[in-house]
């Protein structure tokens, strides 16, 4: 009878123990269901370039979302696909960049420094979305009577208007950054066409002026074929001698190290880019003025 017992309960206890885990094991991981991917409509960022030897220039500065706004069917990556790079110095020379590149500089196909303007230096800044910086970045030239270049794309115009208007009003050159800040170097002609073109004409509608005719690659993208059909549009590709990595909001280097980096490596004819979107930049950005002012250098439009 006490067997009879004893199976009894170590059946019932089987059976409760096959109840349990039949619901969930918990000694098995529970694999949790994936994410939805975003859609190619939304606000896209770019990809920071490759990590580089530290005393080299980023070659593409990015983080200005939305990067594609439009979607569309990817271009062939082709055998002149290039980005810009440089090597800068300490010597407050203009930066080293590849022979080939320099001979089209030399022949006014793009700009990236213009030493023979000395002592004239050029402050420009790209424009791709606004994280509340601009305004004062505004305010700071007005105060210091500094022209700048602010390089926009279509989401920065549609997005913030009465910024915009502001530039043109206070006297700044407000140039083409390309409608959706697409890879210039992997465009069709039409497309890069449409790019330029449509940012100009929405500018225009807006403002009531011509824009700026130059042009800055987004992330510094570019092929042999787009600085010609840049020129075709009557545009210059505007690069820069002097950047450093101050795009990404979430890893700002802090106002001191905008400030010297800027001090450290000026130079006669420098074309400066800076991100608007920099809570560093913004705060250096008095400071930079008045020692590069002191430094003996004249801040100016570019050349048209």
């Amino acid at each position: 009878m006490k067997r009879i017992i004893i199976l009894s309960i170590l059946l019932l206890l089987l059976i409760a123990s096959g109840c349990h885990t039949s619901q969930a094991d918990p000694t098995v991981e529970q694999i949790p269901a994936q994410p939805v991917t975003e859609s190619i409509t939304e606000s896209i960022t770019e990809e920071e370039p490759p990590e580089q030897d530290p005393t080299e220039e980023p070659v593409a500065p990015a983080g200005e979302p939305p990067a594609e706004t439009v979607p569309h069917q990817p271009e062939a990556v082709t055998a002149d696909s290039k980005s810009w790079y440089l090597k800068p110095n300490l010597e407050h020379q203009p930066p080293q960049i590849d022979g080939s590149v320099q001979n089209m500089a030399d022949e006014g196909v793009f700009y990236y420094a213009l030493p023979q303007n000395a002592p004239q230096v050029y402050l420009t800044f790209d424009e791709g979305y606004e994280l509340g910086y601009t305004g004062q970045i505004l305010d700071i030239l007005k105060e210091h009577q500094v022209p700048a270049v602010f390089f926009i794309t279509g989401h920065y115009l549609t997005s913030q208007p009465d910024l915009v208007k502001r530039m043109v009003a206070e006297g700044h050159q407000v140039a083409n950054h390309t409608y959706n800040h697409p890879n210039l170097s992997q465009v069709s002609k039409e497309r890069f066409q449409n790019e330029v073109s449509q940012l100009e004409q929405e500018f225009t509608a807006l403002t009531g002026s011509a824009m700026a005719p130059f042009l800055r690659p987004p992330a510094g993208n570019y092929s042999t074929a787009s600085l010609q059909w840049a020129k075709e549009l009557n545009y210059t590709t505007v690069f820069w001698s002097l950047a450093f990595h101050d795009w990404d909001p979430n890893n700002q280097p802090g106002a001191d190290y905008s400030y010297q980096y800027v001090i450290d490596h000026i130079h006669p004819g420098a074309i400066i880019l800076l991100h608007a979107v920099s809570e560093s930049n913004t705060q250096a950005l008095p400071q930079i003025i008045e020692d590069v002012r002191a430094a003996g250098y004249v801040f100016a439009p570019l050349p048209q």
